[in-house]
């Protein structure tokens, strides 16, 4: 029992060294491709393959600098905040069947979305506590956008939960069936655009406008820290990328022996996370009036429409 809690702990771990990194990576590569640039085609010769590796050398070799006026101690613990329920929700994610999961909790559902909603406090520590006004304002434009688009994340994954029946995980994917694809597609939707804005990658990217706010609640940190920070994101997509294959495109499911059901998962969730690096490059920012407009009149109301309609079609069956 104990060797099998300590496997399994062990490769979520790996999962979350390495998977982030890959996407890292991908998202250097595209991004690349689509904008014609030239420096991480170059770092190694071979197709940039060591831009990631020069990355994290630059980040090492940086000055760990700490403003005089922050509040030290939350300012230093920021990072971890925002890595760690991130770490977490990867327990609970599962891989394909069987054992390939590191937790199955009846409520896995509802705990993997409380986890999720943690990163507001990531946001708020690290722009209170660098004592400057760029900061605050962006921690700020995040702490509204990850509250307003909390509500559209919980309405979409409790529609695919009423319509599974169950709150695991692993058992929403055993009643997933193939025409999901087309009921529940605007919950879908609703769960992947509010996912994005829980991350605060581009088109909500609001918190951290550089034209307006410096580099928002990130202006102050350096090193390592803000490398921790960056990696955070790219646990985010990872996560976010994962659910939506876990939850609305069946997860493990597809066509072949279900021994590779690992392999569906891992190529979803690849599949959807090159989906947010397209939209990096080719969506612009929205403003903040933009974000709680489409949330509060365009989320929401689809969420409550798709859940209506699921719970109708459940009790009818």
């Amino acid at each position: 029992m104990l060797l099998e809690i300590a496997v399994k702990t062990l490769a979520v771990l790996a999962a979350f060294l390495v998977l982030p990194l890959v996407v890292g990576q991908t998202e250097h590569k595209l991004m690349a491709h689509m904008q014609g640039r030239l420096g991480p085609m170059h770092a190694g010769r071979f197709h940039g393959w060591a831009q990631l590796i020069a990355d994290g050398v630059k980040f090492a070799q940086k000055e760990d600098l700490v403003p005089d006026a922050a509040d030290k101690p939350v300012f230093k613990l920021a990072p971890a905040v925002a890595l760690l329920p991130y770490l977490l929700v990867l327990l609970f994610i599962p891989l394909g069947p069987g054992d390939l999961v590191g937790a199955d909790l009846d409520m896995g559902l509802f705990i993997v979305i409380a986890l999720v909603g943690v990163g507001v406090i990531a946001v708020l520590m690290a722009g209170w506590s660098s004592a400057n006004k760029y900061t605050l304002l962006g921690a700020l434009r995040g702490a509204a956008q990850l509250m307003a688009y909390e509500l559209p994340l919980v309405l979409a994954a409790a529609s695919i939960a009423v319509a599974a029946g169950t709150l695991s995980l692993p058992g929403i994917v055993e009643a997933w069936n193939p025409w999901w694809l087309l009921w529940q597609a605007p919950a879908a939707l609703v769960f992947f655009t509010a996912g994005l804005a829980e991350i605060r990658r581009p088109p909500f990217d609001a918190p951290i406008a550089d034209s307006e706010l410096v580099f928002g609640y990130l202006t102050e940190y350096a090193g390592l820290r803000f490398a921790l920070l960056l990696l955070a994101e790219y646990v985010g997509i990872v996560v976010i990328a994962a659910l939506t294959s876990v939850l609305f495109l069946g997860g493990w499911r597809g066509p072949g022996p279900e021994s590779l059901g690992w392999l569906w998962t891992l190529l979803k969730t690849g599949a959807l996370a090159m989906v947010v690096i397209w939209l990096r490059v080719a969506w612009p920012r929205l403003r903040v009036d933009q974000i709680q407009a489409l949330c509060w009149k365009g989320l929401v109301p689809i969420a409550l429409a798709q859940l209506v309609l699921t719970t109708t079609v459940a009790l009818a069956i």
